[in-house]
């Protein structure tokens, strides 16, 4: 399978987990050795929306702001590459060939941000339509998608699945911008949507569930 894994800053760099990370690779190793091919695109988290924040009081405009946020997310990136040794790239891919390139070599590819504009998950969804995934893991720091934001709303409800159409009514946020941070990038929405590549959204701190959600197990929500 041609498997795309979305890791959330949320959940390994907010703040570092450097066991969390450990785990990632031991799971992503696994699945490179029972012969999948996967490319893992990582946030860059809280220090990612810290450095979108001293940007804005320094009154950077918000392609700036982006800029600096790119560059944490490829400093996990990078962090988690190394971790995995030799079945990664040396290099973290600077855009959707470059991570194909590293891909068709035989190796994992590590992204961070590509440009301004454009959220790490949108940047999963363009290399998953580009290598056309069979399916893209988001990795968050929630259980899958609810009907209201969980964090704000005590009786929200996780849904098991749903569909592409069903989102807007879930998300808050209808376009990019700077720190965006909720199930999904509107942006990436469109891309995953004209493809129909299958989403898995599930809890991240469980490197296990993206194990489960490749074994076709009932895990998180399911989204086509």
């Amino acid at each position: 399978m041609k498997i795309i894994i979305r890791v959330g800053g949320s959940v390994v760099a907010t703040p570092v987990n450097t066991i969390l990370i450990g785990k990632y690779a031991e799971i992503l190793k696994e699945l490179k050795a029972k012969g999948h091919e996967v490319v893992v695109i990582v946030g860059g988290g809280a220090l990612a929306r810290e450095f979108i924040k001293i940007a804005k009081e320094l009154g950077l405009e918000e392609k700036d702001q982006d800029d600096l946020a790119i560059s944490v997310s490829r400093l996990f990136a990078q962090l988690f590459a190394k971790t995995l040794g030799e079945i990664s790239c040396e290099k973290v891919p600077l855009s959707v060939e470059e991570a194909v390139k590293c891909l068709e070599g035989g190796k994992i590819a590590v992204l961070g941000g590509l440009k301004p504009g454009m959220t790490t998950d949108t940047v999963a969804a363009l290399i998953a339509e580009r290598i056309n995934a069979d399916m893209l893991i988001k990795a968050t720091d929630q259980e899958g998608v609810y009907n209201k934001d969980p964090r704000k709303h005590p009786d929200a409800v996780k849904l098991d699945k749903l569909r592409f159409e069903d989102l807007p009514q879930v998300l808050a946020e209808k376009k990019h911008k700077a720190g965006i941070h909720q199930i999904l990038d509107p942006e990436a929405v469109k891309v995953l949507k004209v493809k129909r590549i299958k989403v898995l959204v599930l809890n991240g701190y469980k490197p296990e569930n993206i194990l489960l959600a490749v074994e076709g197990k009932n895990v998180g929500t399911l989204i086509e």
